[in-house]
């Protein structure tokens, strides 16, 4: 993030700037995808909880209906 201010401060080209933008939203949106693929496995395959999903917690279709589509 501070690389995101240190570009904008320092006037970098606006297409630098859309770049680290973008690497920071994708970073952002793999964490939350990481975090739901346990889930979504189960719920696919039938698979019975493993430790992973019970340190991530219970996820309840309000949670995943809370996305804005990205």
């Amino acid at each position: 993030m501070d690389d995101l201010l240190d570009a904008i401060v320092t006037d970098d080209s606006p297409s630098q700037i859309s770049d680290k933008i973008k690497d920071i939203l994708f970073a952002k949106s793999a964490e939350k995808i990481d975090a739901f693929r346990p889930y979504v496995a189960a719920q696919t395959f039938g698979e019975v909880e493993s430790e992973e999903e019970e340190e991530i917690g219970e996820i309840s279709d309000e949670d995943l209906e809370s996305t804005d589509g990205v």
